[in-house]
C-alpha cells in the first residue's frame, strides 16, 4: 500500500485587495462566500489600507470595492456570536469591535484624498455605513441598501450615524425603523449615493469620478474635505466664522495664486500641491 502524502492547506486568498491604477488606489473587499462582512481582521486592514494612504503622496485618491454578489453585509454576526461563551457573554470583545469599526469609518473621513464606494450588490448594516462614510459613492443598479438590524433586535445604531449625517432625518428613520431595502435609484434620491450606473460598470465610474478630483490641487482637495466635514457639526455663525478662516488660509496657498492666475489668463494651472 502506498503511503499517503501529506498536502499542504491551500493558501488562503487575502480578505483585502489592493491595487494602484494610476493615481488611485482601490480597495476591493474580498470575502464574497461571507458576503464582505466587517470580521475584525477586515476591520483592521481597512484602516490600515486608510492609514497608508494618507501617508502615500503618490496617492491622490481612493475607491472601496467589493468582489462577489454583496457588498458588504455588515459585521459578521458568527464571528460576534461565538465570543457569547466569554465569561462576560463577550461585552468587551463587543465594545473592540464596535470601537474598531468606528475608528476605521472616521479614519476615511478624515484621510486627507476623496474615497470613493463602488456598490456592485447589497450594502446592509455597517455595510450600508461604509458607503455612507466615503465622500461619494457610485452604485450598480442591482445594487440595494437596508440598515436591517431591527429585525434580529439589534439596531444599527452605529450605521445610524453615518447615515444621519448623509440622508434626510426622516428617510433614516425610516430605514432604520423598518429594516427595508431601498434601490439604488431611491438611494440617489435621498442623496446616500451620487450616481447609479448599468451594472458592471460601477468600479470604472468610481476611478473616473476618483480620478476627476485628483486632477485638483492635493493640498486643496484636503483643505476642503476637512473643513467640510467640521463645518457640518457646527452652528451656522460658528460654520461661517471657521470657514472664513478656511478660506483666508486657503487664499494665502500657493496653488490658489498659482489657480486664480490661470484663470485670470485662461491658462491650465500647474498645481504643486501646496
Amino acid at each position: 500500500m502506498s503511503a499517503q502524502v501529506a498536502r499542504a492547506p491551500s493558501p488562503q486568498p487575502p480578505i483585502l485587495l489592493r491595487e494602484i491604477v494610476g493615481s488611485i488606489a482601490i480597495l476591493t473587499l474580498n470575502r464574497p462566500e461571507a458576503r464582505n462582512s466587517l470580521s475584525e481582521a477586515m476591520i483592521g486592514h481597512l484602516h490600515a489600507s486608510v492609514n497608508a494612504i494618507a501617508e502615500d503622496k503618490r496617492i491622490r485618491g481612493a475607491v472601496i470595492a467589493a468582489n462577489g454578489p454583496a457588498f458588504c453585509a455588515g459585521h459578521d454576526l458568527k464571528e460576534l456570536s461565538g465570543r457569547r461563551a466569554d465569561p462576560d457573554r463577550g461585552r468587551a470583545y463587543f465594545a473592540q469591535i464596535m470601537t474598531a469599526c468606528s475608528a476605521m469609518m472616521q479614519a476615511i473621513v478624515r484621510l486627507p484624498k476623496p474615497v470613493v464606494a463602488a456598490v456592485q450588490g447589497v450594502a446592509t448594516a455597517a455595510g450600508c455605513q461604509l458607503v455612507a462614510s466615503c465622500d461619494l459613492a457610485i452604485a450598480s443598479d442591482a445594487a440595494s441598501f437596508a440598515t436591517p438590524g431591527v429585525d434580529i433586535g439589534l439596531f444599527c445604531s452605529t450605521p445610524m450615524v453615518a447615515l444621519s449625517r448623509n440622508v434626510p432625518r426622516k428617510q433614516a428613520m425610516e430605514m432604520l425603523l423598518t429594516g427595508e431595502p431601498i434601490s439604488a435609484t431611491r438611494a440617489r434620491e435621498i442623496g446616500l449615493i451620487n450616481r447609479v450606473v448599468p451594472a458592471g460598470t460601477e468600479r470604472d465610474a468610481a476611478i473616473a469620478l476618483a480620478n476627476q478630483v485628483a486632477l485638483k490641487s492635493a493640498y486643496t482637495v484636503k483643505l476642503g474635505k476637512e473643513a467640510f466635514y467640521r463645518q457640518a457639526e457646527m452652528s451656522l455663525a460658528d460654520a461661517y466664522r471657521y470657514a472664513a478662516e478656511v478660506m483666508t488660509e486657503n487664499m494665502m496657498a500657493r496653488d490658489a495664486e498659482e489657480g486664480i492666475g490661470a484663470f485670470i489668463e485662461k491658462r491650465t494651472p500647474t498645481w504643486r500641491d501646496e
